[in-house]
């Protein structure tokens, strides 16, 4: 089996800016958004992950590169261009273009800045030199610039229609000397327009795209990430504003220009740049509508009244509640244009290049409070609150068990992430019952394990359960199972969502991740959906946040539901599986309660699980081989039995624990993670 390469991992380890990292991936998600998942990763991830199969582009951005050299240097190296050489792509922006060559020379003869010495990955056969232009100081604008671009139009042939002259944001890179030796195989994209202050060769070389084995990298001295509605005004600096709005002015040949070199390197870029939504109003409801009374009244010691009005002021959000009548109060409207739309929400997507980075943490979260009646229909028109609440009741009389969970639901067609607005604000989760659910159509910041962030397309079903465990069961219902529960209900309420569904591929990946048969490549699985749980201890009470995504209707970055489903199959709908996994998970868990992880629940684990007898490689043991004989029914850790080399069992086993390792099912290893 192979993995569909759909990530597009951005380094922002040892060496790196936050600056010249947020850049890269503001740019990146514009222009490869639904097609890749672009995330960071640092210099760990690098060296104890098995990234590589998974991967389509690999991003070193601005920095500092001998940061990159101090970590990655020998092993993490060779892991790096093995993956280039293999058939990998790279892009690498200042610092990382010095680092992908096979010499860096930066401010030579300048002692307190001067860097001179060979690199490993020599992706570029020559040397970057550079400052390209005086005036570099770290960590400062002071001596950044707009610098013209000539462009080699006949280097992006078969990449769309490419400006002759792009301007650049530059601050410190390099130009690569000589890359025009017919000894290189070597291709100038673009060339500096601007005489030097460095001897660069022949042809100033701004932007060089590098044949490596079976792969390739490109490697740009200036920075065409950067995006100048990102760029913050310096007083300060002689000359900044004008650098801005210079950027500015030519910002749709930057879009261009980056486009061209992404396709060139193999990616399938988005014919329009995607704009991240707007946040939209938050809509609670609950099954019996007067109930959402009864809710606000356990709220009513973490509500605050100002000028008439109530918030919660939270440890991440402020949250400002409000009625459906009083939403267009003229106190208000000053706060929420510009909306425009005849709902009042806030979710067109800008496709402007100038829509800049935000910080979501410094804006008011809408609640619309609806008490008397379900949100109609125009007012969320991606989520229908009546064909939810149908199904959940309709799914209850399969499962008696499920009695409440989803009985409250918050909707946001754009949120920030369903988990983060319940996880970072304990104030108002202290409050909350199990089974309070929020979901969305889209998230702008999606979290995924560690430090993942993405904008989760529409088409996915985003969902987080608030699920409040008893700490006397901590013992003997240790909440880690809650993850493996949810991740068998997920797989039963896609096989028990209708009739003629149970025969659909859907599987799972330990230790919670949702796999289905690839519908272009039937002899591979790829992800289609995940868990995310948190946890905290609180008031006799471990409070689970369980997040939960999947792929339903939008076909990519890899595949969906829906392209599973025989023609003489209705396509899912979101609101009815949303209920559907809600039913199961509460059906579950009640029998997890009231008597553990027992067997019968096991093995509805294993029923749906990849790894059945396959035999792996422990490689922070040396090499040893195992064959994975299940979970453990203590603390869920995976467990293998050791094999000898006639791959009979030696009698040792091994248990590995799900938050301290990770599993790649592609190629049969397990790493230990330190």
């Amino acid at each position: 089996m192979t993995s569909r390469k759909v990530n597009v991992l951005v380094y922002n380890g040892t060496g790196t800016t936050v600056e010249s990292v947020k850049h890269a991936i503001y740019s990146l998600r514009r222009l490869l958004s639904p097609n890749y998942a672009v995330i960071p990763v640092t210099d760990t991830v690098l060296l104890k992950e098995p990234w590589a199969p998974s991967c389509a582009l690999l991003v070193f951005p601005g920095g500092a590169d001998l940061g990159y050299c101090r970590v990655l240097n020998g092993e993490g190296n060779s892991i790096v261009s093995q993956y280039v050489r293999r058939g990998g792509r790279y892009f690498g922006f200042c610092a990382g273009a010095y680092y992908g060559c096979k010499r860096c020379e930066f401010e030579v003869g300048n002692r307190p800045m001067e860097v001179i010495g060979p690199r490993e990955l020599g992706f570029f056969p020559g040397t970057c030199r550079g400052g390209a232009f005086k005036g570099f100081q770290y960590n400062s604008e002071r001596g950044a610039r707009a610098v013209r671009i000539n462009v080699k139009k006949d280097a992006f042939k078969g990449a769309g229609v490419v400006p002759e002259v792009i301007t650049s944001y530059f601050n410190g890179g390099g130009v690569f000397v000589d890359a025009n030796d017919p000894y290189h195989d070597v291709e100038i994209l673009a060339s500096y327009h601007d005489k030097l202050d460095v001897d660069g060769g022949e042809e100033n070389a701004a932007v060089v795209y590098c044949r490596v084995g079976q792969g390739a990298a490109i490697l740009t001295g200036p920075h065409p990430e950067f995006a100048p509605a990102n760029l913050s005004p310096h007083h300060d600096i002689d000359g900044y504003n004008e650098l801005i709005a210079s950027l500015q002015a030519g910002d749709s040949d930057r879009v261009s220009f980056l486009k061209a070199c992404l396709t060139k390197l193999g990616l399938e870029v988005s014919q329009e740049s995607s704009g991240v939504p707007s946040l939209s109003r938050l809509h609670l409801s609950s099954i019996i509508s007067s109930n959402v009374d009864d809710l606000l009244y356990s709220w009513e010691e973490i509500i605050s009244k100002e000028n008439g009005e109530e918030y919660i002021r939270a440890e991440h959000d402020t949250f400002h509640l409000e009625k459906p009548e009083t939403r267009w109060s003229m106190s208000e409207l000053k706060d929420t244009l510009p909306p425009d739309e005849s709902t009042g929400e806030l979710t067109t997507p800008s496709s402007s290049t100038e829509q800049a980075l935000i910080d979501y943490t410094t804006i008011i979260k809408r609640i619309t409070l609806h008490e008397s009646a379900w949100p109609e229909a125009k007012a969320t028109p991606y989520f229908n609150h009546h064909a939810f609440y149908s199904s959940l009741r309709e799914y209850r009389q399969m499962d008696t068990d499920a009695e409440e969970w989803g009985d409250y639901l918050m909707y946001g067609e754009v949120l920030t992430s369903t988990n983060t607005i319940l996880e970072k604000n304990f104030k108002l989760l202290s409050k909350l019952p199990t089974g309070f659910t929020v979901t969305a159509t889209t998230q702008v910041s999606g979290r995924g394990r560690g430090t993942n962030v993405w904008v989760s397309p529409a088409g996915s079903l985003i969902m987080s359960t608030v699920i409040n465990h008893p700490g006397h069961l901590a013992v003997s219902r240790p909440p880690v199972f809650i993850q493996y529960l949810a991740a068998v209900a997920i797989v039963q309420a896609i096989k028990t969502y209708d009739k003629g569904y149970n025969e659909l591929p859907v599987k799972l990946k330990w230790p919670n991740d949702v796999y289905a048969r690839d519908p272009n490549n039937p002899s591979t699985y790829v992800k289609i959906g995940g868990i995310l749980s948190n946890c905290v201890y609180s008031s006799g009470s471990y409070q689970v946040v369980l997040g939960i995504g999947i792929n339903t209707t939008n076909g990519r970055p890899t595949t969906s539901l829906d392209a599973l489903l025989p023609p003489h199959l209705a396509p899912f709908r979101i609101e009815k599986l949303t209920a559907r996994i809600l039913t199961r998970l509460e059906t579950l868990y009640k029998a997890f309660v009231r008597s553990g992880f027992t067997r019968e629940l096991e093995h509805a684990y294993y029923d749906e699980w990849l790894h059945g007898r396959q035999v792996v490689t422990l490689e922070a043991e040396g090499g040893v081989k195992a064959r994975i004989v299940g979970i453990t029914t203590d603390w869920g850790m995976l467990k293998a039995e050791e094999l000898g080399r006639d791959e009979k069992p030696t009698g040792k086993m091994w248990a590995l624990q799900s938050d301290e390792n990770s599993f790649d099912f592609f190629r049969g290893l397990v790493k230990r993670k330190i």
